[in-house]
């Protein structure tokens, strides 16, 4: 283990992981096998990275994100809070990169709103923010902007339904089978219903 940043008490990490000065990691967190936790990196509280997870520098995971093994966090990323991370999704931060020529002035950001799923192997085109509570769908290509708890599958993907909070997928009537919580359209903005169940 080489931890040179600031883990806060309570945090786990395990002995063959790297956490290199001036990263943070909250309080609860848990910081699996293999993992690297690059400079300027801040991780929230009650985290968890699993195995030969990579992020940063600079990147930014709000407080109880899950991301599965083999995910790598570039620059320019931002998770906010509850997002889950699926094993082996992809973000990129460059839209038109070459070996020989460095384009770090090129970097685009990506924004992960609060309650997100990437599904395994999904990948994330940079420069794009997916909506809160959306669904990502395995091996799914996003290439735009994600609505918020839009369902999102296909290469490249695109929408093709709704989930709920809770990560159940909506049938006509637009309410959770898992919660009973109820939404309506407006246009093409789903939106919670005050008081629903």
């Amino acid at each position: 283990m080489s931890v040179h940043g600031d883990v806060a008490p309570g945090a786990f990490v395990h002995e063959s992981a790297w956490i290199d000065a001036g990263a943070r990691v909250g309080t609860g967190s848990r910081i699996w096998h293999f993992v690297h936790i690059l400079p300027g990196t801040v991780i929230g509280e009650n985290c968890i990275l699993g195995q030969n997870v990579m992020a940063g520098p600079e990147v930014t995971i709000g407080d109880g994100c899950k991301i599965q093994n083999n995910v790598a966090l570039y620059r320019g990323v931002t998770l906010e809070d509850h997002v889950f991370c699926g094993p082996s999704c992809v973000f990129t931060n460059v839209l038109t990169p070459r070996a020989h020529v460095e384009r770090k002035e090129e970097f685009a950001l990506t924004l992960v709103r609060k309650g997100a799923t990437i599904g395994a192997n999904a990948t994330i085109v940079c420069g794009n923010t997916l909506g809160a509570y959306c669904m990502v769908a395995a091996g799914a290509v996003v290439t735009k902007d994600v609505p918020d708890f839009a369902l999102m599958a296909g290469i490249p993907a695109r929408r093709i339904g709704w989930v709920s909070h809770a990560g159940e997928r909506l049938g006509d009537d637009l309410t959770c089978p898992r919660t009973g919580a109820r939404y309506r359209l407006d246009g093409e903005t789903l939106i919670p219903e005050e008081n629903a169940a």
